[in-house]
């Protein structure tokens, strides 16, 4: 049986483009990236926070994609859900491949990126058990 290990690494950023958060779903630690900013590679650091994403789906009229993040009802999940969707944060979406020591699989095809998505915080919704981010595409 093989195993694929794929993490999903969210950025939430201002309308101006300024990172206000990072967070990843693997891993009970921080996670250091490699990346380039503003045509600098610079270390960046995503925080844990246990969610689920679930990916694009196309909405009943047609005309527009759909996703959601799956959170914990906890203080510090909805805190984070409330300030995106009252500020109207955008959010980024990356999936990659991870190897087994649980860094990005840089090996891989596309250096482990499957996809990468963009979407605005348009909504939630929540019960005693869960919190869920509404996120649409930006049209």
């Amino acid at each position: 049986m093989t195993v694929v290990a794929l993490t999903a690494f969210v950025t939430v950023k201002q309308k101006d483009g300024t990172v206000e958060h990072r967070f990843q779903n693997g891993k009970h630690e921080g996670v250091d990236s490699v990346e380039e900013v503003n045509g600098v590679e610079t270390t960046v650091t995503y925080d844990f926070l246990s969610f689920i994403y679930q990916g694009a789906a196309m909405n009943r009229s047609g005309d527009n994609l759909e996703a959601s993040i799956i959170l914990a009802n906890n203080p510090l999940s909805m805190s984070y859900v409330k300030d995106f969707v009252e500020k109207k944060y955008y959010i980024q979406v990356e999936t990659f491949l991870m190897t087994a020591d649980f860094n990005k699989d840089t090996a891989a095809k596309n250096k482990g990126r499957l996809t990468g998505e963009y979407w605005l915080a348009a909504g939630m919704r929540y019960d005693p058990e869960s919190i869920e981010l509404l996120l649409s595409s930006s049209i």
